[in-house]
């Protein structure tokens, strides 16, 4: 579970902000505290949120903390292929922050344990790295990576981690100035070689963190229909239930050639799916095609197969008659819901960290609130968390949330984006929050100008 996230020079976020996750023990009694919705945090007296939902204006900054995640994900497992290419960081660019360094601060749980991973770096490098166990407030180092001025990179281990000869091994090379320590681990040697720590953070964020763009999907939905007849179950009856008109879905799954599927696919895509096959460790690999949203399988083994989803959906006529149409041709609305399901359907059992950036993306405001409620009443692993940033004023009901899981984001004077939440302010319990957000009194709302001459 992700208990903070802090960062700094990234994007629209100038100074440093903070997304917590710690459950504001003001809250923890009466009305609307919603104790279900929190979870012990290890070695600690406090606890976490399941769940948060991030509000504010166009280009205010929200979708820039969805990103700076992504970023840091990407930092923690990206091995750079080349030594002089730089970080990819994208600092504040309304000042002159381009020679200030930006920084990442993110505390997870982890394998029931609590971890923060730091990352401080510019253009080049990797300034400063580590990693820590969290124990009733005090920090115990796993390991430390700092990188001087030359480019020389030094790695300091833990105790936990002195002893492993392989990690001294790659601590010694250091590695290159625009790699974290983490991602050379991942790359060079295998998960049993690296020690519980080391393993347990890399599978988070490998594993269980899931940042979801507007356009992507939780999980392969053809897969998860084909293998689980409980899952089949379970969408086809949340779809019946939400006035989609599909009254029960099907899926087909058919083994391809490697040629027919070159042909299916855009060259670009079809030539990176057979790397990674021919890299990756697990046996499958699930794509979807750019062109038509099409479903695939490349399962790897001494004969390598291939295989195509084909999911439809089946509507009941008036007369009776069933007519099954392809979910390609169903509606942008339906097709997302579907996409989302995975978060909540039972069948999961890991314990998952849904980022969902713009939830509201085709949906309708009742389908959105509903998928809120079933995610934090489902029976999936109480360590299940989501946090989405929307536009959509229904879930502003005390009756579904928490105040410190409402969010909201806004740019300062300096066109910074800042973070703050409903907790900060003095709400009574059966306050109408939405009438009060859209009039202003919690800000991170858009106040547009006279429009009138506009339309003259």
């Amino acid at each position: 579970m992700l208990v903070s996230f802090s960062m700094s020079n990234f994007r629209s976020i100038r100074e440093e902000i903070t997304l917590s996750l710690v459950a504001s023990k003001r809250l923890s009694i009466g009305d609307n505290s919603h104790e279900d919705h929190t979870v012990e945090i290890p070695d600690s007296d406090e606890r976490v949120l399941r769940a948060a939902v991030i509000y504010g204006a166009n280009g205010a900054g929200k979708s820039n903390v969805f990103k700076a995640l992504k970023y840091c994900r990407e930092l923690a497992m990206v091995a750079r292929s080349k030594a002089n290419a730089g970080t990819s960081r994208q600092p504040f660019k309304f000042g002159k922050l381009n020679e200030v360094t930006s920084t990442f601060d993110v505390r997870f749980i982890a394998n029931e344990r609590l971890y923060r991973n730091f990352f401080r770096i510019d253009d080049d490098r990797i300034i400063e790295e580590y990693l820590v166990r969290e124990q009733w407030g005090r920090e115990t180092l796993i390991y430390e990576r700092i990188t001087s001025e030359q480019g020389q990179v030094q790695i300091e281990l833990g105790l936990s981690l002195e002893k492993n000869a392989k990690l001294q091994a790659l601590a010694t090379v250091g590695g290159p100035q625009n790699q974290t320590f983490l991602a050379s681990v991942l790359a060079n040697l295998e998960e049993d070689e690296v020690g519980d720590d080391l393993s347990s953070v890399l599978r988070w964020y490998d594993g269980s963190l899931n940042p979801i763009g507007p356009d992507q999907d939780i999980a392969p939905v053809g897969a998860l229909l084909d293998i689980s007849a409980d899952f089949t179950s379970f969408a086809s009856d949340f779809l019946n239930r939400a006035s989609t008109g599909v009254d029960h879905l099907a899926v087909e799954k058919k083994a391809l050639t490697e040629d027919e599927l070159k042909a299916l696919l855009p060259a670009s895509v079809f030539s990176s799916a057979m790397e990674r096959l021919r890299k990756k460790e697990e046996e499958f690999i699930f794509l979807r095609s750019p062109i038509n949203g099409a479903e695939y399988a490349l399962e790897k083994g001494e004969a390598d197969k291939f295989y195509k989803f084909s999911v439809e959906a089946a509507h009941v006529c008036a007369g009776g008659e069933v007519v099954s149409l392809d979910l390609s041709e169903e509606s942008d609305g339906t097709k997302r819901l579907l996409n989302l399901l995975p978060a909540i359907a039972q069948v999961v059992q890991t314990e998952e960290v849904y980022f969902i950036d713009e939830i509201d993306r085709s949906l309708h405001p009742i389908l959105i609130w509903n998928f809120i409620k079933q995610f934090l009443e489902s029976k999936i692993s109480k360590r299940h968390q989501v946090i989405v940033t929307t536009h959509d004023t229904i879930l502003l009901d005390q009756d579904l949330l928490r105040r410190d899981e409402i969010w909201f984001i806004e740019k300062d004077a300096a066109l910074g984006t800042k973070a703050y939440s409903l907790a900060e302010f003095q709400v009574r319990k059966d306050l109408q929050l939405r009438k009060h957000y859209l009039s202003g009194r919690f800000g991170a709302i858009p106040f547009p100008g006279s429009l009138d001459r506009l339309t003259r």
